[in-house]
C-alpha cells in the first residue's frame, strides 16, 4: 500500500519537475514576461497653463489595429486635411498634421464653431442674463428684421438655436443680418432650414444680454477655464472661431464630460445640455441646439428642403454628436466611446456647410482601426 503511493508521489514530483524546468527555458528563450499595461478609466484633462504637454495612450496599449492607420492617413492627405486628433478618455491617441501645418497653428472652425455659441447661451441662461424662451427682440430690439412687430416678438432664442425661426433663406445672401435681408416666409416652428443669418445674430443677443464683448464673454466663461486659445473673428457678415486643432480636442473633451472640466462647473445647466445634444424639434431629429446628432431616423441638411430617412452617419456610432463646419471642419464626439475626433483642413471635394460624404468615409476607415 505504501509502495504505489510513493510511485505517485514520485510521478507527480517528476512532472512538475518537468513542467517547471519547460516553463523556465521558456522564459529564458522569451526574456523578461511581457507586462499588460491597463487602459486607463478615468478622464484626462490637459493643464489650463497651454504647455505642450498632453498625456498620450498607445494604440497597442487599446487594442486597436494599427496596420491601418496608413490607409486612415493616406486618405486624410489626399482629402486636402490638415491636422487631425484622437482623443480617448481625454488623452492623444492619434495626431497628424500634413503639409506645413503644425500644432500651433490656427485653423476656421466655420460652423463647427455654432458648438461654442450653443454652450455659451446655455451659460448665459444659467446665470439669469437671459432666457432661451424669450423673444429675440428682448436683446436686440425692435426693427431688427423686416417682419412686423409681431412677427418679430413670436421669434424666441430657442427658435435661433434650432433653425426654425421661419425667416426667408432664399434671400440673396442667407448669411446677411442686415433687417432688409430678414424677411418672413414662415410662422415660426413650422419649418427647419439651415439658416446662418438667425444664428449669427446669437452673438448679439448674448452680448447685449450680459453687457460684454462677446469674444470677452466667451474667454471668460469657456476658453480660459479650459485652456483653449483662439479668437471669434468677423469675416463678412460671419463670427468665426480660429484654433488650434488642440483647442477644439480641448472643448471636446468639456462637452463628453457635460460641462464639468476637471471638477471645475462650466455648465451647470443639466436641462440644457441635455437639450444642446439631443433632437430639439421634430422637424430635424438630427439636430440639438447647433449641434449635429448621429442615430435619428431622418435627417436635413444645409441647402435643402428634403428629408432623407437614416442615420446622419451611418458608419459613425449612433450617439455621436458634432460640430460640422464648411469645407469638413470636424469635431465628432462619442460618449459611448468617449472618443473625440478632430479634423481640420480643406473640402474633401465639393464646398458643403456642413454634413458631407467626408463624414461616413472617414468613420469607415475609423472603425477599421478602433474595432
Amino acid at each position: 500500500m505504501k509502495f504505489p503511493q510513493y510511485f505517485s508521489l514520485l510521478i507527480m514530483s517528476s512532472l512538475l519537475f518537468a513542467c517547471s524546468s519547460e516553463s523556465d527555458s521558456e522564459t529564458e528563450k522569451s526574456g523578461t514576461p511581457a507586462i499588460i499595461t491597463p487602459v486607463p478609466l478615468d478622464t484626462y484633462f490637459p493643464s489650463i497653463t497651454r504647455t505642450d504637454e498632453w498625456d498620450t495612450i498607445s494604440m497597442e496599449t487599446l487594442g486597436w489595429n494599427e496596420n491601418q492607420v496608413d490607409n486612415l492617413y493616406s486618405y486624410l492627405e489626399d482629402n486636402d486635411t490638415d491636422a487631425f486628433l484622437i482623443l480617448k478618455n481625454g488623452r492623444i491617441v492619434i495626431e497628424k498634421y500634413f503639409g506645413d501645418f503644425t500644432q500651433d497653428d490656427n485653423h476656421a472652425w466655420n460652423s463647427a464653431g455654432k458648438n461654442l455659441t450653443s454652450m455659451l447661451t446655455g451659460i448665459a441662461q444659467q446665470e439669469e442674463f437671459l432666457s432661451i424662451t424669450e423673444p429675440t427682440s428682448n436683446y436686440l430690439g425692435e426693427g431688427w428684421s423686416s417682419l412686423t412687430v409681431d412677427q418679430e416678438l413670436s421669434i424666441t432664442i430657442e427658435n435661433q438655436l434650432t433653425m426654425t425661426t421661419g425667416l426667408d433663406y432664399n434671400v440673396e445672401d442667407a448669411f446677411c443680418t442686415d433687417p432688409e435681408c430678414l424677411i418672413y416666409l414662415n410662422d415660426i416652428g413650422t419649418t427647419w432650414y439651415y439658416h446662418n443669418a438667425p444664428y449669427t445674430l446669437l452673438d448679439d443677443v448674448i452680448a447685449n444680454a450680459t453687457n460684454t464683448d462677446f469674444n470677452s464673454y466667451f474667454s471668460e466663461k469657456i476658453k480660459e477655464p479650459i485652456g483653449m486659445q483662439g479668437l471669434f473673428i468677423k469675416v463678412g457678415y460671419n463670427n468665426i472661431f480660429f484654433s488650434s486643432a488642440r483647442s477644439m480636442a480641448r472643448f471636446g473633451i468639456l462637452n463628453l464630460n457635460q460641462g464639468t472640466w476637471d471638477g471645475t462647473p462650466i455648465l451647470t445647466d443639466t436641462a440644457y445640455f441635455n437639450s444642446m445634444t439631443n433632437s430639439s424639434q421634430d422637424l430635424n431629429p438630427s439636430y440639438g441646439y447647433l449641434y449635429w446628432l448621429n442615430g435619428k431616423s431622418s435627417y436635413r441638411v444645409p441647402g435643402s428642403e428634403v428629408e432623407f430617412t437614416g442615420s446622419l452617419i451611418p458608419n459613425a456610432p449612433a450617439d455621436l454628436y458634432a460640430g460640422l463646419g464648411k469645407n469638413d471642419q470636424k469635431l465628432y464626439m462619442v460618449p459611448s466611446l468617449d472618443l473625440v475626433v478632430v479634423r481640420m483642413g480643406g473640402a474633401s471635394t465639393e464646398i458643403l456647410l456642413g454634413p458631407s460624404g467626408f463624414d461616413n468615409e472617414l468613420w469607415g476607415l475609423i472603425n477599421e482601426i478602433i474595432q
